[in-house]
């Protein structure tokens, strides 16, 4: 009797836990009375492409929670946009992905530097003009309010596709084991 040993391994990719968003709405004063301008970031993300780094991410700030990667940061139109993984492979990293597709948590936040000339005060307010972008967040309550994740995505099909898979292998074994009587 001829017989085929296969063996299989599922992985979820690598999109499993990515996300995207704003982590700066030009214009918008945060609880800080601090208005980010357009373009700002320009100069620390050349700095960042040069160096071959790229902020940081954290949970809420935490320097000793680095919850994942940021894939792209660019500035558009609107203000700062960002695209990252959460390392699934970690607790935290899990854990903020569930609360991430629960709802619970979509906001964003940065941490930064101002270089010398880099902000300007006008009525009461700080405008920055150039910053050194060190890490950006994810929060629960984020210090501007347009900065929020805007989508998430989930391989969450990885269970369901296993399952197709084997029962599929198994409609096969019985196709082949009624051809061969």
């Amino acid at each position: 009797m001829d017989s085929l040993d296969l063996s299989f391994r599922f992985e979820p990719s690598a999109d499993a836990a990515e996300f995207s968003g704003y982590a700066v709405v030009w214009g918008e004063r945060n609880s800080h009375s601090e208005v980010v301008e357009r373009g700002a970031f320009a100069k620390t993300l050349a700095a960042h492409r040069a160096a071959g780094t790229k902020p940081v991410m954290f949970w809420s700030h935490n320097r000793s929670d680095v919850i994942g990667v940021w894939d792209e940061i660019r500035e558009d139109e609107k203000g700062l946009f960002v695209r990252g993984r959460l390392l699934t492979e970690i607790s935290r990293g899990r854990e903020v992905h569930e609360m991430m597709k629960a709802g619970a948590v979509n906001g964003l936040s940065i941490g930064f530097r101002i270089p010398p000339g880099g902000e300007e005060r006008r009525s009461g307010v700080r405008h920055l003009r150039h910053v050194d972008l060190a890490e950006i967040s994810v929060v629960g309550l984020p210090s501007a309010g347009r900065a929020r994740i805007t989508s998430v995505r989930s391989s969450g099909r990885s269970s369901e596709s296993a399952a197709a898979f084997i029962d599929a292998c198994r409609k096969a074994k019985c196709a082949l084991a009624s051809k061969g009587k």
